[in-house]
């Protein structure tokens, strides 16, 4: 049984944007309008799915939620992601967002902060590099 975390959002369409052209997200429901209020996402990695909602409900999420994501090869990730515009600026004291980082608890990852202050933490086993 997944669970499918909410991302609240503040403009849908921006927030769009950004998970699909620079994060690998992609419109779970081709046939949902951009305009929508709610769009599911699908991300996919090595035969394992990703899966998130954005919401520009009030009542759905609340901003500066983290979500942990599991993918294969972090640092592959890292690169593609800032060759398509991610933005690591404003994040000079936290390592974690400035590339993948071997944390204490197993695993290497970096952090992607949106525009909402919601973050995803992209992460694979160390034990798996």
């Amino acid at each position: 049984m997944p669970a499918i975390p909410v991302v609240h959002c503040r403009n849908v369409q921006e927030s769009l944007a950004f998970y699909t052209g620079v994060l690998d997200f992609e419109k779970k429901y081709p046939e949902a309008r951009d305009t929508d209020w709610v769009i599911d996402l699908i991300r996919h990695d090595a035969g394992d799915d990703a899966e998130i909602q954005l919401s520009q409900h009030a009542g759905d999420g609340g901003f500066g939620c983290a979500i942990n994501i599991r993918v294969h090869d972090v640092d592959a990730l890292f690169r593609k992601y800032l060759s398509r515009g991610l933005d690591t600026s404003g994040h000079d004291n936290s390592p974690v967002h400035n590339g993948p980082t071997d944390q204490t608890w197993g695993l290497r990852e970096f952090y992607v902060t949106d525009a909402d202050g919601n973050t995803l933490r992209f992460g694979e086993p160390i034990r798996e590099r």
